[in-house]
């Protein structure tokens, strides 16, 4: 396993969807990355040399705010939302969907398990 940005990303996946197991990357993110740091896609992390990875490291940690910054962060946005008591503050703060989805069907996800016995057939 490689360390890069403190995210050990495996060793024979290519660079850009290694770099997505990173919180805070997506692939076309690891793509921006890879062109600007003349990293070719198709390597794999494994192929990559010390400089390489040394470079993308340095990058990531200029450019990117990832992993505990950013999960920090997205707390602290959905605390402040949850504090005002608008609405989306409202929809985390009772477990329901927030961006506008339907919650009669589906959401089961989002909302759990029901919590009332359902009796059986006869």
């Amino acid at each position: 396993m490689a360390r890069i940005a403190g995210v050990n990303v495996p060793v024979k996946k290519c660079v850009p969807f290694a770099l997505t197991y990173i919180y805070g990357i997506g692939i076309s993110t690891a793509n921006i990355i890879c062109y600007t740091c003349e990293v070719d896609k198709s390597k794999r992390v494994s192929e990559l040399q010390d400089k390489d990875i040394e470079k993308i490291n340095n990058f990531i940690r200029q450019n990117c705010s990832v992993e505990g910054e950013l999960r920090k962060e997205v707390a602290m946005n959905i605390k402040s939302l949850v504090e005002m008591g608008c609405y989306r503050g409202v929809r985390h703060r009772k477990g329901l969907p927030v961006r506008g989805q339907r919650t009669h069907t589906n959401a089961k996800t989002r909302k759990g398990r029901s919590r009332l016995p359902i009796a059986g057939k006869k």
